[in-house]
């Protein structure tokens, strides 16, 4: 029995050394639309990968589920280290937000590299007539659930932030889930809305043109593409949010795929061009082991969940 056991695992795990993968293209999921943050990240890293590995990867977005549609196709796939998914934080908190997803995060994916982090900025429409975060608390009290905050979706990262601060300023707001980043940015701009979170490098340039006022950033400190602008920690030491990337393969990956892929993510996040390349969109590059991430996970899990119960956020 034990013999027949160990053949069937031995039949069903590539035997990467022979077989010399990759040995085909490998297929990189996006779980969000083309154009975001975690689709730049995917692109940059995607090319990057393509010369040490010798095989193309392909970017392939599938949004959907505030990202849960193409990280269960990935939990789904065959476990080959030819399929694997950028995921975000989003995930950790649809732990908590989707009971009836259709896989688990920790049981079903291999977490293989985290890539990096980057905070968000808190802007309003032009017509609010606010300039800060104190200005912000003073309207929302004086006009209760008068307020539209938009976000990318129902459990996403902003929504969740956005919610956060709503509790902190001890105010009502309503949430309004848009399909995609962008059309939130465009409903911002257009006055349809009157804030949103969204990641430092998308909203700074509608921020110097004056498409719309910015208000604060959420990260440790102030960021360099918007100096002029507080951090919400000023205001309520430990507000922190960030939006984060990583690396998931389904949770069968062989050891050795998984350990590839997270030494040359990591060695890839050193380079003085990556450094720079995310800097330019007010990212700091994470490198960690394949364990590291894992823990890192398991504490974004709780940490959510802690978030969701605080600002009353109802499961799906």
């Amino acid at each position: 029995m034990r013999r027949r056991h160990a053949l069937s695992l031995l039949l069903a795990t590539p035997a990467l050394a022979q077989d010399g993968w990759p040995r085909r293209p490998i297929r990189l999921i996006v779980p969000y639309s083309p154009g975001g943050s975690t689709d730049t990240v995917a692109r940059q890293l995607a090319e990057r990968l393509a010369r040490p590995l010798g095989q193309s990867v392909v970017v392939e977005n599938r949004p959907g589920l505030a990202g849960s549609l193409g990280v269960d196709l990935v939990a789904k796939a065959a476990p080959d280290g030819y399929v694997m998914v950028v995921g975000t934080t989003n995930q950790t908190i649809n732990e908590t937000l989707q009971p009836r997803r259709p896989f688990n995060l920790m049981a079903d994916l291999a977490p293989v590299a985290m890539i990096n982090s980057f905070p968000f900025a808190l802007a309003v429409a032009n017509a609010l007539p606010v300039r800060s975060v104190a200005e912000l608390q003073a309207h929302a009290r004086a006009h209760p659930g008068a307020l539209n905050y938009a976000s990318s979706g129902q459990g996403s990262a902003l929504h969740l932030t956005a919610e956060r601060l709503r509790v902190q300023m001890g105010v009502e707001m309503q949430h309004i889930p848009f399909r995609n980043y962008a059309e939130a940015r465009t409903a911002l701009i257009a006055g349809q809305i009157q804030l949103m979170f969204d990641g430092v490098f998308t909203l700074a340039p509608l921020i110097r043109a004056g498409q719309i006022r910015g208000l604060a950033t959420t990260g440790a400190t102030r960021e360099a593409q918007l100096p002029e602008l507080p951090t919400l920690a000023e205001n309520w030491p430990g507000f922190q949010a960030s939006l984060w990337n990583g690396i998931f393969a389904p949770a069968a990956t062989p050891g050795p795929v998984v350990a590839r892929i997270n030494a040359e993510v990591n060695r890839i996040l050193a380079e003085p061009e990556m450094v720079a390349a995310q800097a330019a969109i007010g990212a700091v590059g994470m490198p960690m082991t394949p364990a590291d991430f894992r823990r890192f996970l398991e504490a974004e899990i709780t940490r959510h969940a802690d978030i969701v119960r605080m600002a009353g956020v109802q499961p799906d």
